[in-house]
């Protein structure tokens, strides 16, 4: 089972830092680069969103896409929504603990950003514990293999 994780800050620049030092520890912690991304929201209220992924895969890059496009309501890759990702949209909508998804709007204010991770379990504490020097305020929901598999079959944009 995968745990998503949001940390939240206070300030535009500190999910950065965070991120960095996730992106660091990830080999020793057993997090996948393309599992991490970061989100900054600037004063006025645009979003400036940080992925590792590799363009060509349809790994955690595009479910990161997804996902912020549920959360925040905005137009995934720039596009007007089209059957497909309309569908991908609402299927994500109805995956993610919508407490969750109301928590990360609360969080990610403007002049605020957050880190987003998806660790496997058992990897949970230790990276909280490694990025704790960050204080930020964690949200945390479960994926069950179900909706790990689907988010998988995200197809890559082309």
């Amino acid at each position: 089972m995968t745990t998503l994780i949001a940390i939240g800050y206070g300030d535009e620049t500190s999910a950065a830092a965070a991120g960095e030092e996730a992106l660091r520890l990830a080999p020793d912690l057993g997090v996948e680069p393309d599992a991490i991304a970061v989100i900054r929201r600037d004063v006025h209220g645009w979003l400036d969103v940080t992925t590792h992924h590799d363009v060509g895969g349809a790994g955690w890059g595009m479910c990161w896409r997804v996902l912020f496009g549920v959360f925040f309501f905005v137009p995934v890759l720039g596009t007007t929504l089209g059957a497909d990702l309309r569908g991908l949209l609402d299927s994500a909508a109805n995956r993610v603990d919508p407490a969750f998804g109301s928590g990360v709007r609360d969080l990610v204010r403007p002049g605020t950003s957050a880190l987003f991770l998806a660790v496997q379990e058992g990897r949970r504490r230790a990276l909280l514990e490694s990025l704790g020097r960050y204080e930020g305020t964690v949200l945390e929901t479960s994926i069950s293999e179900p909706r790990e598999a689907r988010a998988s079959d995200v197809p890559a944009p082309r």
